[in-house]
């Protein structure tokens, strides 16, 4: 590693690293070390005030805890600030600390009391959950947690319930005076000062204070433990992982699990003029403030979310308000989302976004979530293409609330019960498997954004009428009922689609192919090498009339903005790849997300 020089201009102190230097942390480090390989840091926070553009951290192996507040970043694309897991080590960040002290009150619960000095200047056990759209369900939540074994326990809604003994789900409850607070938690058979168990004390764990720190790699790391606030589109998004406003982050081959309320957030910078913004009217203004605050694409966004494992978020897996635009979510694995239920709110999904402005949204694996992908607002340019929802609810695999498009859906395998929920206009529906039901809001008066193409600028504001959809290719089962779209209020188009047992087409569609006693028998099962779809097929989905491969020309425009289905750099779309990256058939492509040639019973590998 390079030693960084350091220059004496009047009475500043800068130290200016050379471009490229590596800084190492390791648990056995100390902060006094230059961060040499051989002579390591104690803590990451300290290289992150060393590091320049250009430089790169590397922590090794251990458990961290501490919050990570970067303080600048990087440059440009090729002058990053990379944080990084060395090769082959587990490293773990955790915004939580070891808890003993403990002392038995009776049956399951037990007893601790810390003084206020240990938490600093924020502790979790007085800070409750609110804002926009929260819904408490009538009791308090507190951005605390306790966990035994690294799982959670839940938090009682009142002191009586802890005392009682401990039923099928562990529960805690804090109390903090003046001077201290005090913690009871239900340990069943356990004694806790023998076992591993922690609570929560920082609100974030990878975080910037600062908006503005562009350009961050954030790679390989195990990063858990938050007490994080409840994230609504109108004020600072604070997750366990988070941007801050900022532009060109990737975030990628993380493993990101118990934030109380949101795991990664791409999202709004905190503002006093937006508080209270939590109405449609309210939000309009929040999107007129932060263009006079630099929301645009040199400035916000551009993130890449990739490959990362996120889990066990009270609120969100990926959330963003406008800080998202122009970001590329691919092949991350979001499961265990609201599960436990606590609390509930307009807010709450797998993944929530909202001004989803050229945002690619692929190749994800979204399960056992609330709801699984939730684009509320601007989602304009937008694809969500070839990724795998199941076993979600009760909300939607997909819900697209209140946007003009153009919106692309391809590709994607959509399983839950309820499948689809649409309350937009100007999107394209492709290839894809639909297993459940659907749901199409007929009317929306709300007025929302519609913008230049391939910006933030504000062109000006519509209400949202259902229809100007396109439904090509795709295989619908499981009680998909597209006769709503009979009483549509602007124009549908409709073919190549297949209906199987329990669907319905609507009369936009002039040459269903019906086959509405045929049970696909779907199922989805995990394998020690993966998921894999079940399913049955017959090439009769092939049908006498010959399928188009869907292009832009075939999709047209989006009424409502007069702008074409493209890629982010305006090139056409053109339909051509399926789910696996098979190169789908020029002339009558097989509908559904896969170009398959077989017949009958199918395992096809999907994640």
């Amino acid at each position: 590693m390079n030693s960084p020089t350091i220059q004496l201009i009047g009475t500043l102190l800068f130290v200016t690293s050379l471009h490229g230097a590596e800084f190492h942390v390791a648990i056995n480090g100390n902060d006094t070390h230059p961060g040499t390989r051989t002579a390591p840091l104690r803590s990451i926070q300290h290289a992150a005030e060393m590091a320049q553009p250009g430089d790169v951290i590397t922590v090794h192996e251990g458990t961290y805890r501490e919050r990570v507040n970067p303080p600048r970043g990087g440059t440009s694309d090729s002058q990053r600030i990379v944080y990084q897991a060395a090769p082959g080590e587990k490293v773990v960040i955790t915004g939580a600390e070891t808890l003993t002290g403990w002392v038995k009150v009776k049956d399951d619960t037990w007893m601790v009391v810390i003084p206020n000095t240990f938490f600093g200047d924020f502790n979790p056990y007085s800070d409750l959950l609110g804002g926009d759209w929260f819904d408490s369900q009538g009791r308090d939540h507190h951005t605390g947690a306790v966990y035994l074994d690294g799982t959670w326990l839940d938090e009682a809604a009142t002191l009586d319930e802890v005392l009682k003994p401990a039923g099928a789900v562990p529960l805690w409850s804090g109390q903090v005076d003046g001077k201290q607070t005090t913690i009871r938690a239900q340990f069943k058979g356990v004694d806790p000062n023998e076992k591993g168990v922690e609570i929560n004390v920082r609100q974030a764990v990878f975080y910037p204070q600062k908006t503005g720190m562009n350009y961050i790699t954030l790679r390989g790391f195990t990063l858990c433990r938050a007490a994080t606030p409840w994230a609504p589109p109108t004020v600072e998004q604070i997750g366990l992982v988070g941007t801050n406003w900022s532009k060109g982050w990737i975030i990628e081959n993380n493993r990101i699990s118990y934030s109380k309320c949101s795991g990664i957030t791409l999202g709004k910078y905190g503002a006093e003029s937006d508080k209270g913004s939590g109405t449609a009217k309210g939000y309009a203004g929040t999107i007129t403030r932060a263009l006079a605050n630099g929301w645009n694409k040199e400035s916000v966004g551009s993130h890449v979310v990739r490959n990362n494992e996120i889990s066990h978020c009270e609120q969100t897996g990926i959330v963003g308000s406008l800080g998202c635009s122009f970001s590329t979510i691919t092949g991350n694995s979001i499961h265990d989302i609201n599960v436990r239920h606590l609390f509930a709110g307009a807010e709450v999904a797998g993944l929530k976004l909202h001004g989803a402005i050229d945002v690619v949204i692929g190749h994800n694996h979204i399960y056992r979530t609330v709801r699984g992908i939730w684009l509320d607002w601007m989602a304009q340019g937008a694809r969500v293409t070839g990724n795998l929802c199941h076993d979600n609810g009760p909300g939607h695999d997909l819900f697209v609330e209140v946007n003009h498009g153009p919106l692309l859906v391809d590709h994607n395998i959509f399983l839950s019960p309820p499948t689809l929920e649409i309350d937009s206009q100007g999107s394209a529906y492709v290839h894809n498997l639909f297993a459940g039901t659907l749901h199409v809001n007929l009317f929306d008066g709300r007025r929302t954004p519609f913008h230049k193409a391939h910006s933030t600028e504000v062109v000006d504001l519509h209400d949202n009428p259902s229809g100007d959809d396109r439904f090509y290719n795709n295989i619908f089962a499981g009680g998909c009922d597209m006769s709503v779209y009979n009483e549509a209020k602007m124009p549908v188009w409709m073919s190549g689609n297949v209906f199987l047992k329990g669907t319905k087409p609507a009369t936009h569609e002039k040459h269903p192919l019906l086959q509405q006693e045929f049970d696909p028998q779907l199922k989805m099962v995990e394998k020690p090498d993966g998921f894999y779809l079940e399913m049955r097929i017959t090439q009769a989905w092939r049908g006498p009339e010959p399928r188009s491969l869907v292009t832009a020309g075939l999709l047209g425009k989006a009424a409502i903005p007069n702008q074409p289905y493209e890629q982010p750099d305006a090139a056409p779309i053109r339909i051509d790849i399926d789910y696996a990256g098979k190169q789908r058939r020029e002339r009558n492509p097989f509908p559904g997300p896969f170009e398959l040639t077989g017949e009958g019973q199918q395992a096809l590998k999907v994640w």
